[in-house]
């Protein structure tokens, strides 16, 4: 069974935004009975890259409403020990996909994402954003 939590990663947001799509009503729809989950590294990628300030501030305010993982040194240590093992399996990934990877870990959460890296994660879920979308 998928986990009921999902973390919406930061290419989704961007992926909607391209596509003029309404962000917010998007996921709320999708969510259903699902808990939505951001971070601190999901929230700067997307919110800096907002031009309008009153998309961004919609924005914002929706992921206000979301389970919100703490960026503490706890989660700090747990992306740096996550990079330390997959680099040595040789698997090389951003710093900002292993921090939203350990943010997904700590709740036992699935990540929505388009990006392949997070494949590479063993014991994370990943689920793909609906085709439909985009």
């Amino acid at each position: 069974m998928a986990p009921s939590e999902v973390v919406i990663d930061s290419n989704v947001y961007i992926d909607l935004m391209r596509a003029r799509r309404d962000v917010v009503s998007e996921l709320y729809q999708w969510a259903g009975f699902r808990e939505l989950v951001v971070c601190g590294m999901i929230r700067l990628e997307v919110l800096r890259g907002i031009k309008q300030p009153r998309a961004r501030q919609m924005v914002s305010a929706f992921m206000d409403v979301m389970i919100n993982v703490p960026t503490d040194s706890r989660l700090w240590a747990d992306a740096t020990d996550l990079a330390w093992s997959l680099d040595r399996k040789g698997i090389t990934l951003p710093a900002s996909d292993l921090v939203i990877a350990a943010s997904a870990m700590r709740l036992g959460a699935a990540v929505m994402t388009s990006d392949a890296h997070f494949r590479k994660i063993e014991g994370l879920t990943v689920i793909e954003p609906p085709r439909e979308w985009f």
